[in-house]
């Protein structure tokens, strides 16, 4: 064995591994604010995480929207070390559902304008009455000659 192993063996040659960056994405997070402290409190601990770009707080809808390199998880775990019960923001607009007034989709609660994401409000496309009615829709080229 020679003098250049025996120093290798204190040494490590190979290269770092690169890390890999997180995916830029946004995350809509459910948070009930009654007052100017409690939306402080939201905005001071979700922007001093690392990767967070931008947030938007939304006290009137219950809204936390935040844009950048974060994991959703670890937002709302962050959200929740401030004392509020928070979740996934649950809801969509209503002109995405087919069926917005569905017991489940329904909620009183939800912004105006929004409804639950139920699977019962989505449109099934397989449907009987559904494939009737997209023969007549005016998105479908050949409907003219079907009358």
């Amino acid at each position: 064995m020679g003098v250049l192993d025996r120093i290798s063996e204190y040494f490590d040659v190979s290269t770092p591994k690169k890390k890999k960056r997180k995916p830029m994405q946004t995350v809509k997070i459910k948070v009930k604010m009654d007052c100017d402290g409690c939306e402080r409190k939201v905005r001071n601990a979700v922007s001093s995480m690392k990767g967070a770009k931008s947030v938007e707080v939304n006290r009137k809808q219950s809204l936390v929207v935040v844009s950048g390199y974060v994991e959703p998880r670890k937002v709302l775990k962050e959200v929740k070390s401030t004392g509020k019960k928070a979740e996934f923001w649950p809801y969509v607009p209503i002109d995405l559902v087919a069926y917005p007034y569905v017991p489940q989709a329904y909620d009183k609660k939800a912004p105006s304008g929004y409804v639950k994401n139920a699977p019962q409000a989505q449109a099934d496309p397989d449907a009987p009455g559904e494939v009737l009615a997209n023969y007549f829709s005016e998105e479908n080229p050949n409907a003219c000659s079907i009358m």
